[in-house]
């Protein structure tokens, strides 16, 4: 299918695209970054923007290092991601979600920009940067704006951005002496996660590793409702506990505690209770995963 007819706009530069976005304030305005969830939508869902403004901006294609956080771009593609010695380094659990998205040619093509500001309820990196305590960078056309990723996902498709803001880049803190690990069921058809975990495990090393003890957690999931979500009742059973495999399954258990049974998402190849049962079965996977690399890297003083 061919998709309805709408403006075309190439910006070479943030500056420009904001420009665009301003000018055309009172029309539907969509950002092309890498296309693999706007095109299809275009040609078989309906959506039909008046206005698609391509991102031709070199400056967010990039990676940047810093000595304690790392600063993605958000034209950087899921490959680069995955393959960045930097970023497995220090944020590993952005690359391995990122490894896990799609296919080859996803990955070559689509940029993680696009795959939050598209927020589709089982894209896998919106899991990995709220367990990642991550920062998405925003800009508009009178400076910046910054919203942690807590506070970002809002619903299917719905994000904080406003309508006259682009979203740059995310920020990431380093996960120094953390496990950390990502476990995905994927949907059959789509390569979307029918339920993905991310889980980021912190410990107290005390006298030896017998002894030690899960300083702190964060847990995200996808697939599950309409939006990726921390699981704060899985982190909490977590905290002060010890590193072995009866916390992680009390964890475990309490995945569904804060999913509210009638959100659920139900589709043609799982119910919600079925992916209720996944986020149980997931969240062990992952906790047990991250668990296994924390005792594989000894934390050190």
């Amino acid at each position: 299918m061919f998709p309805a007819e709408f403006d075309y706009e190439r910006a070479a530069s943030v500056g420009e695209a904001l420009d665009a976005i301003n000018e055309h304030a009172d029309a539907d305005v969509e950002i092309l970054a890498g296309g693999h969830s706007l095109v299809p939508a275009m040609k078989t869902e309906g959506r039909s923007p008046d206005v698609v403004v391509d991102l031709d901006v070199p400056a967010l294609d990039a990676i940047n290092a810093l000595s304690d956080r790392t600063v993605v771009g958000a034209l950087t593609t899921y490959a680069t991601i995955a393959d960045s010695k930097a970023v497995r380094a220090n944020a590993p659990l952005l690359a391995e979600t990122a490894a896990e998205v799609g296919d080859l040619q996803i990955r070559n093509r689509g940029t993680i920009g696009g795959n939050l500001a598209e927020a589709h309820p089982g894209a896998d990196l919106p899991a990995a940067v709220l367990a990642s305590d991550a920062i998405v960078l925003l800009r508009h056309r009178d400076g910046k704006r910054e919203v942690p990723a807590t506070d970002f996902f809002r619903g299917d498709g719905e994000t904080a951005v406003e309508r006259d803001e682009l979203l740059t880049g995310v920020r990431i803190p380093h996960t120094d002496d953390a496990g950390v690990a990502y476990a995905k069921k994927t949907h059959p058809a789509t390569g979307y996660a029918m339920v993905g975990v991310a889980a980021v495990v912190e410990v107290d090393d005390g006298d030896g590793a017998a002894e030690r003890t899960v300083s702190g957690a964060r847990v995200a999931a996808t697939g599950a409702v309409d939006r990726a979500v921390r699981l704060p009742s899985v982190e909490d059973a977590l905290a002060g506990e010890p590193l072995e495999e009866g916390t992680i399954e009390a964890a475990a258990g309490e995945a569904q505690a804060d999913i509210e049974a009638e959100k659920l998402r139900s589709d043609a190849y799982a119910s919600g209770e079925f992916r209720a049962e996944l986020l149980s079965t997931y969240t062990a996977r992952a906790l047990e995963s991250a668990a296994e690399r924390v005792a594989d890297d000894p934390p050190t003083a």
